[in-house]
């Protein structure tokens, strides 16, 4: 383990994450704001990317609500909000996958749910919904779409995350076993490059020496962050932080240049 304490000054630019690095679903983690201050005085430019299914201002909010000051980060992106961007335009009917909260959120940002029997041959997933926890709970609702050729928009990557303690499993692992039935699937959020490429644009398209990607997610935060060339950090919490670290194939011979158990 290393802290963040060491970090480089060529990193001129933080890419974090949220979940498992801010927050656990309901609490800041200790020694946010003040790592988040210190990038700041240090000259860093902190560029938030998470894979939350909700639209970006809904997760600055949330951040807010928690206690992290706007003015600590430059940008802020979010797989949903690249979701609601390819739903909108064009607009059209789609059906929905999720919590009513998410459809909400997604209604008011302009994505058009299909009506009852309202032709549609598109889904906007954003995760499981209130009633069930597990795929296998979805096998049915899966076997239909794919019988229909519905084409997934998976707005949230994650396969599971942990919540206040809980993991819970994401919209990941729904999509994975559409895609194992045959069925289509278009990713928005980490490891997908538009993501990562958005997000540096959102930057100033930093040199990619400079950068870092500080995440918890061997497999969205570190594989994302190799695929685009730059070197990341893994932070012990989450996803990764029970049991041994499992590298995705992917990384190959690729490793985070440190592992924290922290911000």
């Amino acid at each position: 383990m290393h802290s963040l304490d060491d970090l480089p000054d060529r990193y001129t630019t933080v890419l974090c994450d949220v979940w498992g690095v801010i927050h656990d679903g309901g609490e800041m983690y200790p020694g946010v704001r003040s790592r988040f201050r210190r990038w700041k005085d240090e000259g860093r430019r902190v560029v938030i990317l998470t894979n939350a299914p909700r639209p970006a201002d809904r997760v600055e909010r949330e951040l807010q609500r928690l206690g992290l000051d706007p003015s600590l980060w430059h940008a802020l992106t979010s797989s949903g909000q690249a979701g609601i961007e390819a739903l909108t335009h064009p607009p059209r009917a789609v059906g929905f996958c999720g919590t009513k909260w998410d459809f909400e959120d997604m209604e008011a940002h302009g994505v058009r749910f299909a009506a009852a029997q309202e032709p549609h041959d598109e889904i906007c997933m954003t995760g499981l919904d209130e009633y069930r926890s597990t795929v296998a709970e979805y096998e049915a609702d899966l076997a239909a779409w794919h019988e229909r050729g519905m084409l997934i928009h998976c707005l949230n990557p994650d396969r599971i995350v942990e919540h206040r303690g809980d993991m819970v499993v994401c919209a990941g692992a729904l999509a994975d076993r559409y895609e194992e039935m045959g069925g289509e699937v278009r990713w928005y959020g980490k490891p997908e490059t538009p993501m990562f490429e958005h997000a540096l644009k959102l930057a100033g398209d930093p040199p990619r020496e400079s950068v870092i990607m500080v995440g918890d997610g061997p497999a969205t935060d570190m594989v994302g962050a190799k695929r685009i060339g730059v070197d990341g950090v893994l932070v012990r919490a989450g996803v990764s932080g029970r049991g041994e670290i499992e590298w995705d194939a992917e990384l190959g011979d690729w490793r985070p240049i440190m592992i924290v158990p922290g911000l």
